[in-house]
């Protein structure tokens, strides 16, 4: 178990709460089974909804949308240098962090890397190695009500240049002391140093939780 759950034991009965019900629902063939896992999934997002003030309506679209098998979802993020500096997008939200996001269906890791940093940052780079793999709620806030792999990515950048979009409303450089308000929900200051370090060893072990 992680400090997260430690400090939060909540969150951890919630979770396990809703896989539970998840697997009981999609598994299960009797009708009073599958109200009394309809129950569980609503106690869990009531318990989230009490603890966070998100109304639990919004609770539900977010936590209790999925069928089959409760995995981790994946989140990849792409660790490109320019002249010593790392690359960083500015968000709609104004906070600035590292191109990635959610894997889509039917990419890899490989092409949802590159797919990202095409949309958020209208760069064209070649995904290089793997720098680590990490859980989410080990080294993020705030705390995310499920299980979430962050892949970060080494890149080589080949072209392209930015184009204003739906997400991100600039690009820059910058380098490990000048770093400017990040979305630590996505990239804190620990993943960009590691990027860093990774970046300057050519014997980088890939890191995982």
């Amino acid at each position: 178990m992680n400090n997260t759950f430690l400090k939060e034991p909540w969150l951890k009965w919630a979770i396990e709460i809703q896989s539970i019900a998840q697997c009981g629902l999609t598994y299960t063939k009797d009708v009073y089974d599958k109200e009394r896992y309809e129950q569980l999934r609503n106690i869990a997002a009531e318990m989230l909804s009490y603890k966070t003030e998100i109304p639990v309506n919004k609770i539900k679209n977010l936590f209790c949308n999925e069928e089959g098998y409760q995995t981790p979802k994946l989140d990849t993020r792409a660790a490109i240098f320019k002249d010593g500096k790392i690359l960083l997008v500015h968000e709609k939200s104004g906070t600035w962090s590292l191109p990635g996001g959610w894997v889509d269906v039917l990419e890899s890791i490989e092409s949802n890397t590159i797919k990202e940093v095409k949309e958020e940052a209208g760069l064209d780079v070649i995904a290089k190695k793997i720098i680590a793999i990490q859980d989410r709620n080990k080294h993020n806030t705030p705390l995310y009500p499920y299980g979430v792999c962050k892949v970060f990515v080494q890149c080589d950048l080949i072209g392209g240049e930015f184009i204003e979009n739906i997400e991100t409303t600039e690009i820059g450089y910058f380098s490990l002391d000048n770093l400017p308000n990040l979305s630590n929900e996505k990239s804190n200051f620990e993943q960009i140093e590691m990027c860093f370090k990774a970046k300057e060893d050519e014997n980088w072990i890939v890191v995982f939780d």
